[in-house]
């Protein structure tokens, strides 16, 4: 039997096609126009917000824009643009921890950026790993890294051991030594937190087993407005050189009472920030032969141009260190995110781990969630901080001597 339909069936049935299949449509565009979420905290207030303010949110806006002027990240479905919801962590753990949970649960982001330094990484690695988030810490070294991928297997280290951090700066310190440039007694302190505890622990069998002898050894709290009095108690015991384990508010607040005391010694070393360029222009010419924590290789052309589209997009100046960390960081996430072709985070930790990537700072690659391929220890050089020590980085600068504080 035929069953007979009328044309009135047929037009209803075809209309309720077109409003089925359009809905269709634009559900689909919808969701391929719908926003990559990147989440961002870091400090904007409290000890550690100069530094975040140099090295981690002008590099976030810089890869945001980019990406955004290029039409967004390719993904199988269409390329889709990105959204950045930043918090401030105040420079407390807590609150970190507190804003992480945020994004996650109630902004629902794709990814989120690294925490800035190290005791936040190390802090906060748990709640990124319950979420499934990569972690690709940039300002962060630590000697328990090992204990730490094999605890959280979407964290990723980038900056080196606190072994090798130490071990460059001593092998300076040894050369000079051995070359009749300063003798062997060492000034050293230190910022009580994760970082500069964890170095300064690590420096002390180390220098001692160089055969340098530690005759001033002092630990102040992070944020102690005035260093005088511990710069005085190292001058006070006539070093040879001297090394301070610092985060960048007392970087500055050592080196200007450095100068102030007139600490008069073959070698000065002070840690992070020591590569910001407003140190640079601070101290001036005072501060040429000074040693601080990294240095880039100021003389390739990606690094030339990733300085130019910082300063153009960001009004920035990028320091001479972790900001291009920072910012290779962030290719190796859209690489990642643009070879799954998806914002599904396990595939993309999967993907982080199982391939190299192009960056400008040539190609990284990681070895059970750890890079090899880092700068230790940097210096000033008319005006410019090179890289004078590194592990597995072209481009390593030769040492020039201090003459004074000038």
């Amino acid at each position: 039997m035929f069953k007979i339909i009328s044309a009135n069936s047929i037009r209803k049935g075809f209309s309720a096609l077109v409003v089925v299949t359009l809905t269709t449509l634009l559900s689909f565009t919808a969701h391929a126009a719908d926003p990559i979420k990147i989440g961002a905290v870091a400090p904007k207030t409290g000890p550690l917000a100069g530094g975040a303010a140099v090295t981690q949110w002008p590099n976030i806006e810089l890869w945001v824009k980019e990406v955004n002027a290029r039409g967004g990240l390719k993904l199988k479905d269409g390329q889709r643009m990105l959204e950045l919801i930043e918090y401030d962590d105040k420079t407390n753990p807590g609150e970190h921890i507190k804003a992480v949970q945020r994004l996650a649960t109630q902004d629902k982001v794709d990814f989120i950026v690294a925490p800035y330094g190290t005791g936040f990484n190390i802090a906060a690695a748990p709640i990124y790993a319950k979420y499934g988030y990569p972690q690709i810490a940039v300002s962060a070294i630590s000697d328990k890294m090992d204990e730490l991928t094999a605890r959280y297997p979407s964290l990723f280290f980038t900056l080196g051991t606190t072994t090798a951090f130490v071990n460059g700066v001593k092998d300076i310190l040894a050369g000079m030594r051995d070359s009749g440039k300063i003798g062997n007694k060492i000034a050293m302190v230190n910022v009580a937190d994760a970082f500069g505890i964890e170095l300064a622990e690590a420096a002390r069998p180390i220098f001692k087993d160089a055969g340098f002898d530690i005759v001033y050894d002092k630990s102040y709290p992070l944020g102690t407005p005035d260093l005088s009095p511990v710069v005085k108690g190292a001058k006070a015991a006539a070093p040879d050189a001297f090394v301070a384990w610092s985060y960048p508010p007392d970087t500055f607040g050592l080196t200007e009472q450095a100068i102030i005391e007139d600490l008069q010694v073959g070698a000065y070393y002070t840690a992070v920030a020591t590569c910001f360029p407003a140190f640079g222009q601070k101290f001036g010419s005072k501060i040429d032969g000074v040693f601080g924590a990294g240095g880039v290789n100021p003389d390739t052309e990606e690094m030339q141009a990733y300085f130019k589209r910082h300063k153009e997009m960001t009004g920035k100046d990028a320091d001479y260190w972790a900001s291009a960390n920072t910012y290779v960081s962030l290719q190796i996430l859209e690489q990642a995110i643009e070879g799954v072709g998806d914002v599904d985070r396990e595939a993309v930790t999967q993907y982080i781990k199982d391939n190299s990537f192009d960056t400008i700072m040539g190609e990284i690659k990681f070895d059970n969630q750890i890079s090899h391929k880092f700068w230790t220890v940097g210096q000033w050089q008319d005006g410019v901080f090179r890289g004078v020590a590194s592990s597995n980085m072209d481009g390593v600068a030769e040492i020039k001597e201090k003459s004074g504080w000038n």
